[in-house]
């Protein structure tokens, strides 16, 4: 799996954190920033891991900023990106499960590091139901044309 990880300075410590525990797993990491805490724009990071994920470059993308809200806005405005924030661990699962989410995003500032972990985890474990979900899904990208 390739999954492409990117915050701005609101999740940077995060990020950063994120990135080491998907290597430790043997996950190809593309890290497109930003490289450090200063104030930096999340929609220049955002908007490049989603499209990393939208040409096939990565698998998968993971996002943070302050509230995981401004990440998870910008990239869903790439086409073929399906961005939710995984604010708790069923939501995490269900992001793949009924939406086939490829990119989730976290709030630095207001979740806890363990449980963001545990969430990435769920995120890339947890396969697309398809069924009843895949007409949504195709729903969804008829919109996007």
């Amino acid at each position: 799996m390739r999954v492409a990880v990117g915050s701005d300075h609101g999740g940077f410590e995060y990020k950063n954190e994120i990135r080491r525990h998907l290597e430790k797993r043997g996950i190809q990491v593309f890290d497109v920033g930003a490289f450090s805490n200063e104030s930096s724009n999340y929609p220049d990071y955002a908007a490049a891991a989603a499209k990393k994920v939208a040409n096939g470059e990565a698998d998968r993308g993971i996002l943070v900023c302050t509230s995981g809200e401004g990440v998870m806005i910008t990239a869903n405005k790439v086409k073929g990106i399906r961005a939710g924030v995984g604010y708790n661990d069923t939501v995490s699962r269900l992001l793949r499960q009924h939406n086939d989410a490829n990119i989730i995003t976290f709030g630095q500032k207001f979740m806890e590091l363990d449980d963001v972990i545990r969430r990435v985890d769920i995120f890339l474990e947890t396969p697309f139901d398809g069924g009843r979900h895949a007409n949504r899904v195709e729903i969804i990208k008829n919109i996007e044309k």
